[in-house]
This record gives structure tokens, C-alpha cells and sequence, in this order.
């Protein structure tokens, strides 16, 4: 073989072995790339080709899947009391990607879960039998908190103390996730949903922290007491009225003037929500320390998954100490969702211990077999000692029956509280967000509530955690109390 030739027979065999790595690599990794593409049609067609898995509440689907007609999409994904549960459930669909539980076991309620596969799936490449997803929420709860909040723009978080299930998860105004399900509409309803000022895909209850206003003051009370700053909620404190902000020459008002709050122990300023007592109390224990308390309930915690991922409910830094002040009456730039102050009233409600949150009780397969149970994985962690939570509760139970929490007082239930009217806006000038959190105890169950009102009818010198919100938090623990 001459020269020429045999380097062409060289040249020709490396164009093939490139062709051939190119091949290669086009099918197991561009291929692979492609095929998870949002973009390619055959994953919906695929994903839509058999009935979803589904989601249930109180042993019954809430979900459901429907023909589609018109569609190479042959099924769309249907809903049951769309808007009562839209904050749990989220959407599933044919244009836009999926949200909430129905996002987050997207794989399971599709059956491309590889927990699902059998053998015989294995060697098929059959798409397993969906799985579904059994959720903590008490339908009497949930359409309790629903009710009540009505068409106030708000949100409403209850947990149980002992085990930390999430028996409600509410948000007003809500929406119909049935109206995003099919490709052929969901764009019409998408751009109206998005339109609307109301924000109806805004999950207040998880994914909106605003500021708590007074009901943050439980966090200073619970650093105080476990700092050894006052021994008891009812030691007299060094407080005077009015107020001076460190630095400033801004007294600090209180909302009700003629209350007792000069030296106020800690109960009676819980009881009239002194401000006074709760910013001079967080200058006093320094920012570090307030801090600590906060996050140790949860605040500025970035990853805090139920398992949908909450918006981080924040506690701020490198504060001068008149913004230090300001914080210890959950002002400045402080903010919570209801879930952040839902779990502040169930750690103090169980004794100082707040267990993980989580509104998934168990995944299954579709003959019902458990692939993770979630109760048992809840995890517990110490907040603050037993004897400070015995007091904040005693404090809190104060507040309902003799305070400002009257409204969310129980017939035969023993019911704490603290109510929270935070100002928002430059120089206060908008309506202000009415908060209460709590929990109530009676014959062995408890529960844990905090709701959040953004703006109603009412007007705004009636707006308050008493008037707007202890009233819904009264008719989400007779619910989860008396059933």
C-alpha cells in the first residue's frame, strides 16, 4: 500500500471512530438531555398519557384526572374543592410547570418514581403505577380556616404541638387549580390569575412574610426569661413609659395609653401589649440575643421545608439599637409567614419543644403500601426550657381571658394567645396586618394557630389581631378541638 493510500485509510478511519463517539455521546447524554427538555412535547404527552396519582385529605382524593378532549394530551388533572385546598395542593399542569405538593412529587404522582418500578417494570420500561400522597391536613380544620377567613385577603397556619402534622394550610383570596389544568385554557386563566391585584397564587400562609407586629414579643419574652434577664413573667421590669428609642429623641406609644406599662412585668405587657416593656427589653438583651431566640424557632431559616419551602421568616443584622428596639415589637425589618408564628405557639404550647412541621403523612405506591412515612421521621428539638414554656403559657392564657385576645376565648378549652396590629407603609400610612397566634388544649388534643390578616373591609381603626384575627383562630381550634 503506497503512502497516500494508506494515509486516507488512516484519515477515513478516524472520521468514523469520531462519528461514531459522536453517536455515542448524541444518545446517552445529548439524548438524555433532550428527552428532559420542558420543552419537548413527548415528556407532557408521556406524563399525561395514564391517570395521575393523587393527593388525599382525611382519606379521601382531592384529586382526580379527566379525559381530555382535543388533545394529544389524552389526560388533564381535575380537582375537588379547588379553592379550599389550592395552598396544599398547588396545580398540576398541561402548560405550566406543576407547584406545591403536586411540584414536589411530581415523579411519584406520575409513576416515574423509581420507587414504584417492579421487576417486571424494569425490564419492560413500563411507566409504574402512580403513587399517591397522604397528607396531614383535617378537612374540618382546613374548611374551618377557609370559612372564617372568608374575603379577607390573609392566610392561616394550624399545627399539632405533639407531632407537628399541619392540620391546615389556608390562603385568601384563593384560586380554582381546575382552571389551569388544560393546555387548550390555561393560558386565558393564567393571564387573568396574574392580573388580578388580589395575587391569588400568592400563598400567604407559607410563602408571604410580613411583619408580625406584636406577636414577635413571645420570642423577646422567651429570650428574656431564658437569659436570666427576669426570673418570672410576673417580676416587675425596668421600663419606662414613655419610651425613649436609644439615640433618638422618638418616644414609643403605646396602643392603648392609659395601660398600666411603666415597670409592667411580662404578663401584664403581654396582657395590653405594652410596647414600651417589649423595646426596651431587646436593647436590653442586645440584638445577638434576640436573634438566637428567633432563629432557634425557626427565623432566618433558609431552607425550611413542610415539605413545600417556606419563604424565610426573617430576624435582621447589624441593627443600631434604636432598630434594635423596634425589632423587639416585630417591627423594623422583621417579618414571619403564619407558619413561622404558628410554630412559636406550638413549641411554647409543648412544654418548650417544637417538633418538625410537615403537612405529607405518608407516600404510597397505588396498591397503598407506605414508601416513607413522615410522622415517624419528625424531629423534635428544645426551643426553650419547660419551666419557660409553662410560663409563656400561663402569660398567654392571660392575654384571651383578660387582655387583648378575648375574642378567640373556648368554652371548656384552656386557650392562649397573643394578638399582633403591625404597621406598614411610609409614616404608617397603609391599613395595618392584624395577627394572632395561639394554641388551645382541651381533653387531651392540642392544637397550635396563627392567622394573618392583610387587609379586609373593615375600617382601619378597626383593625386589629383581636377584631380580624383572633375570631378566626377561635373558629380554627374549636374545629380541631371539639371534632
Amino acid at each position: 500500500m503506497n503512502k497516500t493510500i494508506r494515509r486516507a485509510a488512516v484519515f477515513t478511519l478516524l472520521l468514523v471512530i469520531a462519528l461514531l463517539v459522536r453517536a455515542t455521546w448524541v444518545q446517552f447524554y445529548d439524548g438524555k438531555a433532550l428527552a428532559d427538555d420542558k420543552y419537548n412535547r413527548r415528556n407532557a404527552i408521556q406524563t399525561y398519557a395514564d391517570p395521575l396519582g393523587n393527593i388525599i385529605v382525611g382519606g379521601n382524593a382531592i384529586t382526580g384526572s379527566a379525559v381530555t378532549k382535543n388533545s394529544d394530551l389524552k389526560y388533564k388533572r381535575t380537582y375537588k374543592n379547588g379553592k379550599l385546598y389550592a395552598a396544599v395542593t398547588g396545580y398540576a399542569s398541561q402548560a405550566y410547570a406543576p407547584t406545591q405538593l403536586e411540584g414536589i412529587y411530581q415523579d411519584l404522582l406520575d409513576g416515574t418514581d423509581n420507587r414504584l418500578k417492579t421487576v417486571m417494570d424494569t425490564i419492560t420500561g413500563k411507566r409504574a403505577d402512580p403513587g399517591n400522597v397522604v397528607t396531614t391536613i383535617d378537612p374540618d380544620v382546613q374548611k374551618a380556616a377557609y370559612d372564617a377567613l372568608g374575603d379577607k385577603k390573609g392566610g392561616a397556619v394550624a399545627i399539632d404541638p405533639k407531632t407537628g402534622r399541619i392540620l391546615a394550610v389556608v390562603s385568601t383570596p384563593s384560586f380554582d387549580p381546575s382552571t389551569l389544568t388544560d393546555a387548550n385554557t390555561a393560558g386565558t386563566a393564567w393571564k387573568k390569575l396574574n392580573d388580578d391585584p388580589d395575587k391569588p397564587l400568592t400563598n400567604r400562609a407559607l410563602r408571604q412574610p410580613l411583619p408580625p407586629g406584636s406577636t414577635f414579643k413571645l420570642v423577646v419574652a422567651a429570650a428574656a426569661l431564658e437569659d436570666g434577664l427576669y426570673s418570672s413573667v410576673d417580676e416587675k421590669t425596668k421600663s419606662p413609659d414613655p419610651y425613649t428609642l436609644p439615640g433618638t429623641t422618638r418616644d414609643l406609644s403605646n396602643e392603648n395609653p392609659n395601660a398600666p406599662c411603666e415597670n409592667a412585668t411580662i404578663r401584664t405587657a403581654l396582657q395590653y401589649s405594652c410596647n414600651n416593656v417589649f423595646a426596651k427589653m431587646a436593647v436590653d438583651l442586645g440584638q445577638d440575643k434576640v436573634r438566637a431566640m428567633a432563629e432557634k424557632f425557626g427565623f432566618n431559616d433558609t431552607q425550611q421545608d413542610v415539605p413545600v419551602r417556606a419563604y424565610t421568616s426573617v430576624y435582621p443584622s447589624n441593627m443600631d439599637r434604636s432598630s434594635t428596639a423596634l425589632t423587639g415589637i416585630g417591627q423594623y425589618d422583621v417579618t414571619a409567614t403564619p407558619l413561622q408564628m404558628a410554630m412559636v405557639s406550638a413549641a411554647i404550647a409543648n412544654g418548650g419543644k417544637l417538633v418538625s412541621p410537615h403537612m405529607v403523612s405518608q407516600i404510597t405506591d397505588s396498591g397503598g403500601d407506605v414508601l416513607k412515612n413522615y410522622d415517624d421521621s419528625a424531629s423534635s428539638k428544645e426551643i426553650v426550657s419547660s419551666s419557660t414554656a409553662g410560663q409563656l403559657q400561663s402569660a398567654m392564657q392571660t392575654v384571651v381571658e383578660q387582655g387583648t385576645g378575648t375574642n378567640a376565648q373556648i368554652s371548656g378549652a384552656t386557650v392562649g394567645g397573643k394578638t399582633g396590629t403591625a404597621q406598614h407603609g411610609e409614616n404608617n400610612s397603609k391599613t395595618p396586618y392584624a395577627w394572632f397566634t395561639s394554641y388551645g388544649k382541651e381533653g387531651g388534643k392540642e392544637v397550635a394557630v396563627a392567622v394573618m390578616v392583610e387587609q379586609s373591609d373593615a375600617a382601619r381603626s378597626e383593625v386589629s389581631g383581636n377584631g380580624l384575627a383572633a375570631p378566626v383562630a377561635k373558629a380554627v381550634m374549636e374545629a380541631a378541638l371539639k371534632n
